[in-house]
């Protein structure tokens, strides 16, 4: 590969079948191959191969000044996504099983990158609670706020906590809990306030509130009642919030 027209290919040491499949990942865009889940500044597709389901994120090609500050300085949102995957799993958070990553570079400018996961199992996204019944809504608060404070206790901050990027499902086990979009991540210590203030975009009803706030401050040691009032009050100054319901 040309410095005019370098890749840059990661895979995990698990996964060293699929390094062909992550190279031919931008023809596949290009051909419209897969199922579109999502598309708008980046492009999500779930791609059969080998028999196997995987799900790809295409992220957006930079401006001008940011494609040379990624193609020398900055790691690429795919790089990131990728490298936060294996934090949340270390600490015991579940994600979709990552595969790996590819950077596209033109001489010094930064093109594309391309972040490429197993599909995952979990059927419904966060946002489902408020679209259908579940008779097991409280299970799935309790299960994200657990999830949360695993994360805020080693020092991760989700910066895009929101209603489409916590997937969830039932099983024998319980209540299986799946972070997604994970390029952009702060680290460092988070105390109560910190940790509510994360959660500002993460709809909830009253009730739901409550549950969370309880079984968040439970395992993190902190004071239900104070942890409740903080949601509520961070929620409430999000843009688009329906008064008395979420």
């Amino acid at each position: 590969m040309s410095l005019f027209n370098h890749r840059t290919l990661v895979v995990h040491a698990a996964c060293k079948d699929l390094e062909s499949f992550v190279l031919s990942v931008p023809e596949r865009f290009e051909r419209g191959e897969g199922i579109v889940i999502h598309k708008g500044r980046n492009e999500l597709r779930k791609i059969t191969y080998g028999g196997r389901s995987f799900v790809v994120k295409s992220f957006h090609r930079p401006n001008l000044i940011n494609r040379f500050v990624y193609g020398v300085f900055r790691p690429s949102k795919a790089k990131r996504s990728y490298e936060h995957a294996q934090l949340f799993l270390e600490a015991g958070v579940g994600t979709p099983r990552p595969v790996g990553y590819l950077n596209i570079r033109k001489g010094l400018l930064f093109d594309r990158s391309y972040y490429v996961t197993y599909a995952s199992e979990c059927p419904y996204t966060y946002e489902a609670l408020f679209k259908q019944k579940f008779d097991y809504e409280d299970d799935v608060i309790r299960a994200v706020a657990r999830t949360t404070a695993i994360l805020h206790e080693h020092g991760y901050a989700h910066k895009d906590y929101g209603r489409g990027n916590i997937l969830f499902g039932k099983t024998s086990e319980g209540i299986k809990i799946e972070i997604v979009d994970l390029n952009r991540l702060s680290v460092g210590k988070l105390d109560l306030r910190a940790g509510c203030k994360n959660l500002e975009r993460l709809p909830a009803t009253p009730h739901m509130h409550r549950v969370f706030a309880d079984e968040y401050a439970r395992l993190r040691g902190f004071d239900a009642e104070e942890c409740y009032k903080l949601l509520v009050a961070f929620r409430s100054t999000q843009p688009g919030k329906i008064d008395g319901l979420y």
